[in-house]
């Protein structure tokens, strides 16, 4: 099934290059773009942007067709911050993903202290040792594993795909995970949430922030790494050490826009817009 949106506001690039994803490959015009058990070729065409895959209402949510982004784009615009102004209107194709809960949990705790190329290879490389083989009209995937086959992969795997100090945490998580499920969180208000994902092993502050925007659409939510603190100083005149106090500083700013405009924050940081 083939669907297509306003290219305007869904810019594949924008969309799957800035950080909040770590399962897509270039291929044609475009990308192959995996979650969970599901996989999408996007790609752009005149001034649509084209979903293929056999899972299109799943895609249309995940791309999170159905908002207006001009909104937020002018809000961020609003803000007269000259990084924000310019990543909103250069960058404006770029969306927030709904992306699936259990596979974000796991993929940001692999993601501290980590690079994306680096992040993007452990996640594959366990896809493909623990993962479902799964048939697209492009190819052949290996859909992201259950808790329950990450629960039993040992120590031992996650030490060999190279995950490095984070073995022992995705061991653990998961085995949580399989024994408690995670419905309980799926309906908590965002402060509520970070607390209780502050209890897994492996989460701290930043990746809590990561997992509750990407994972559970908690907009609010504004993660601060390496780049948000350059961000701080450079764009904000910031003085704060504490990276949550920054955090505080960003939400308390933004509001319920706090995801969007991190995002055009990040990405235009990266691109030095």
């Amino acid at each position: 099934m083939i669907f297509d949106y306003d290219s305007t506001y869904f810019n594949p690039e924008h969309v799957l290059e800035c950080g909040q994803i770590f399962r897509f490959t270039p291929f044609k015009e475009g990308y192959l773009v995996y979650s969970a058990d599901k996989a999408c070729y996007v790609y752009t065409s005149g001034n649509k942007t084209v979903v293929e895959s056999e899972d299109s209402d799943y895609f249309y949510n995940f791309f999170d067709l159905d908002r207006d982004y001009s909104k937020i784009v002018e809000g961020a615009k609003a803000q007269g911050v000259p990084l924000l102004s310019n990543s909103a209107e250069k960058c404006k194709g770029l969306r927030l993903l709904n992306q699936n809960r259990e596979e974000m949990i796991y993929s940001f705790i692999i993601s501290q202290n980590n690079n994306i190329p680096r992040i993007k290879g452990i996640i594959s490389r366990i896809c493909e040792g623990l993962g479902e083989k799964r048939e697209f009209k492009y190819g052949q995937y290996s859909a992201f594993p259950t808790s329950k086959a990450l629960s039993e992969a040992g120590v031992e795997f996650f030490k060999r795909v190279g995950c490095g100090y984070r073995d022992r945490f995705l061991a653990e998580t998961s085995g949580r995970i399989v024994n408690e499920g995670i419905s309980h969180l799926e309906n908590l208000d965002f402060k509520t949430l970070k607390k209780q994902l502050l209890t897994y092993i492996g989460i701290g502050e930043k990746v809590a922030d990561c997992i509750a925007l990407f994972g559970f659409s908690k907009r609010e939510s504004f993660p601060v790494d390496v780049w948000l603190e350059k961000v701080y100083r450079e764009d904000f005149g910031g003085e704060l050490k504490d990276r949550s106090k920054i955090t505080q500083y960003f939400t308390e700013r933004f509001g319920g826009n706090s995801g969007y405009f991190q995002q055009y924050l990040f990405y235009g940081k990266r691109l030095n817009l």
